[in-house]
């Protein structure tokens, strides 16, 4: 454990001005208030909060951080309270402190909920401090130096789990290569003890055999550099175990098989000297031109540069070697860390970029959306994990995106309005789908329209957390705009069927009898099916003897001219798949008689009056809704209807076919060959159409063709 002078000499090595009073009177404060407690280990338990400033200090950081590192842990494990240390050591140190303390006094409904509701919390912290995050990892580096202390092998599994899953990822993101490496490999040693230990003691084999191969080609490099009058440091780096078992993992190889686990880091003066060093390495030894990154011109959103090459070098070794500047060093070793200076105002963006945070206000634009934990921290995984592809905007904006990501990911990374009403793009000149896969140097334009809103197929093929998010909090909200529609129509249609007048104020007073809060709600468990017509008036209006239809709806009455009842309950208009769904089984459409059958939290499902299926709801009256086609207005929706055809098996037939349909303004969603022999072969096809006029003169075009044996709408 670091001794108090120790960590006041070490703090003021890098930073003389450093407020020692601060942080005399923190170590002091951090001893008194842990007292008597213990760790795991047996140790006191301050020897953790002072351990932790140690590695803060290891990072160069300023007085507050110190402090705050040392009292990191007062909050949340001892009697301390905020007004304390306001008043100890002013509001500074006192928000850093509250930013790292979890919220352990909130009843969480599980172990997920605690650990995404404490991730959450620390990630709104620091947004708006860095300082909260570099206190954290430093908090859970020596934790995990601690781990095997921890008596409960699931306790263990389950903290190595998060860091790996989490912390480690976190680190990366900002920067902080050193703790993300440790971090992964002290994980990696808890999670797969048999695998750390095996590649471990080959890496130390063959460290044995190459150590002296090693020195020698670092020294070959730098003597190459000199005489080209370049002034370089030169020195060899080993893989870490975890980065070598995700390699064999990855390219499914054995140990033996990596040509890389030992690599080569030159650091040189300038920017100009890193490609001019480049040069003389290329000129000297062959290179492997698919091994070429230049993350100078191009860094990574974590403000990460240097140039990555791979050369057969001295003795036709294949050789890995990084090129960059000392400061580009410092901030790949170091992140955010090798630039913060908080007197100045912060980290030095000029140097880091400012884009760097860019993730971190995006997880917290998400947050602010009222997203369920859970779903947070999964999307949060998504944008750790993912490598990155870079792409422009048509003014030649830079936009780094998750390998992976679509248009849709693009759109919503410019802003959110534009993902929003994004109804195409065009990639590099072409119109293209949106689910196409980003390649890096493309060029991006998002076509956009005030009329459109995200599509719920967006989620199939969107990567990034803000584009699904956006997606899912669309769907959310549509939902219950729909459940709370339909929900109110069934009602109104209840009071029909019992001659009642419809008035809000008998469902208000219904709402102490269903327990429930408020009317939306109310309109929404209708909706959803939880609640019937039925339940509703007997609620609404006790003791009362219905009088409604109590019949499947294969007994109610006739149609208008527009192919509706004129009391059912219109549905179109709602979007298919939310609260109305149609049936697969006889693929009903505007003009056909239908009937909607509930089911209890699902929504609706509208089959045609004829549909087999519903023999199935005979003796479930209560589930089945009067509906009917909106012909009102002029609405843009298409349907699917099925055709069986037959048609004659010489060359051009399914040609005709499909260009008729297309004449007629149908669009095949589907074709499925069903049976072929050599004069004829049969097939469905799904048409999208309007409605079922529509449909019958895609039929009557189709049966006027002689290539053409048969058509007829086909249920199933």
């Amino acid at each position: 454990m670091i001794r108090q002078f120790e960590l006041v000499e070490k703090v003021c090595e890098y930073d003389p001005d450093a407020d020692e009073a601060a942080i005399n009177r923190a170590y002091v404060f951090a001893t008194k208030a842990h007292g008597n407690q213990k760790r795991a280990s047996g140790d006191p338990y301050y020897s953790h909060p002072i351990e932790v400033a140690g590695i803060a200090a290891g990072l160069k950081l300023d007085s507050a951080t110190i402090v705050t590192a040392l009292l990191h842990d007062t909050l949340e494990d001892t009697l301390t309270t905020r007004d304390v240390l306001n008043e100890n050591f002013g509001s500074e140190v006192a928000t850093l402190v509250e930013g790292v303390t979890k919220l352990s006094k909130i009843e969480y409904t599980s172990e997920q909920s605690k650990h995404a509701e404490n991730f959450r919390k620390l990630l709104l912290a620091m947004s708006n401090d860095i300082r909260v995050l570099l206190v954290k990892l430093a908090d859970r580096l020596h934790n995990m130096r601690t781990l095997h202390f921890i008596a409960n092998g699931e306790r263990r599994r389950r903290i190595a789990q998060e860091t790996m899953d989490i912390y480690a990822p976190l680190a990366g993101r900002i920067g902080m290569q050193e703790f993300r490496d440790e971090l992964q490999d002290l994980a990696f040693q808890e999670l797969n003890p048999e695998a750390w230990e095996s590649i471990t003691r080959m890496r130390d084999l063959l460290h044995q055999r190459t150590g002296a191969s090693i020195e020698r080609i670092a020294a070959e490099i730098a003597r190459k550099l000199r005489e080209n009058g370049i002034d370089a440091s030169v020195s060899g780096r080993e893989k870490r175990t975890y980065s070598i078992w995700m390699k064999m993992q990855r390219k499914a190889v054995s140990f033996e098989r990596l040509s890389d686990i030992f690599g080569f880091r030159v650091i040189v003066p300038g920017i100009e000297d890193c490609y001019r060093a480049l040069g003389v390495i290329h000129q000297t030894w062959p290179s492997t031109h698919e091994k070429f990154k230049d993350f100078i011109s191009t860094p990574k959103r974590n403000g990460y540069q240097s140039i990555h090459t791979a050369v057969l070098g001295p003795d036709k070794q294949r050789v890995e070697i990084q090129i960059r500047t000392a400061k580009m060093h410092q901030v790949a070793e170091y992140g955010v860390a090798a630039h913060w200076r908080y007197k100045e105002g912060g980290p030095d963006l000029t140097v880091i970029g400012r884009d760097t945070y860019q993730w971190l206000r995006e997880l917290v634009e998400m947050l602010e959306q009222g997203e369920t934990p859970e779903d947070w921290v999964e999307y949060t995984k998504l944008d750790l994990f993912f490598d990155q592809v870079f792409c422009f905007t048509p003014a030649g904006d830079l936009i780094a995106l998750p390998h992976g990501a679509t248009p849709v990911d693009f759109a919503y990374a410019v802003h959110t309005d534009i993902g929003d009403r994004c109804v195409g793009c065009r990639i590099n000149g072409r119109t293209m789908p949106l689910h196409n896969e980003l390649k890096n140097g493309d060029q991006v334009e998002i076509l956009c329209s005030q009329a459109q809103s995200p599509s719920p197929t967006w989620a199939d093929f969107a990567v990034t957390a803000k584009a699904r998010a956006a997606v899912r909090r669309f769907i959310r909200h549509r939902e219950r705009d729909e459940y709370m529609t339909l929900g109110r129509q069934i009602a109104e249609k209840a009071f029909r069927n019992e001659q009642y007048a419809f008035s809000e104020k008998a469902l208000e007073q219904a709402l102490a009898r269903l327990q429930i809060t408020s009317l939306a709600e109310l309109y929404e468990q209708v909706g959803r099916g939880k609640i019937s017509g039925v339940a509703l008036i007997q609620a609404a209006f006790p003791g009362t003897k219905l009088k409604g239809p109590q019949v499947p709806a294969a007994h109610w009455g006739g149609l208008d001219e527009h192919g509706r009842r004129q009391n059912g309950i219109p549905i179109r208009g709602m979007t298919a798949g939310l609260a109305v769904h149609y049936g697969e089984c006889c693929h009903p459409l505007p003009g056909d008689r239908i009937v909607g059958i509930q089911k209890p939290g699902a929504g609706v499902t509208i089959h045609t009056i004829d549909c087999e299926i519903l023999e199935q709801f005979g003796d479930m009256p209560e589930r089945w809704l009067d509906v009917s086609w909106d012909a009102s207005g002029n609405s843009p929706d298409f349907f699917v209807g099925r055709i069986a055809a037959t048609l004659a098996n010489e060359p051009g037939s399914l040609s005709v076919l499909t260009a008729l349909i297309a004449k007629n303004l149908g669009n095949i969603s589907n074709l499925k060959i069903t049976g072929r022999a050599p004069d004829f072969f049969d097939m469905l096809i799904d048409i999208e159409v309007r409605d079922v006029k529509h449909l019958t003169n895609v039929i009557a075009a189709l049966r006027g063709s002689p290539h053409v044996t048969k058509v007829e709408r086909t249920r199933g």
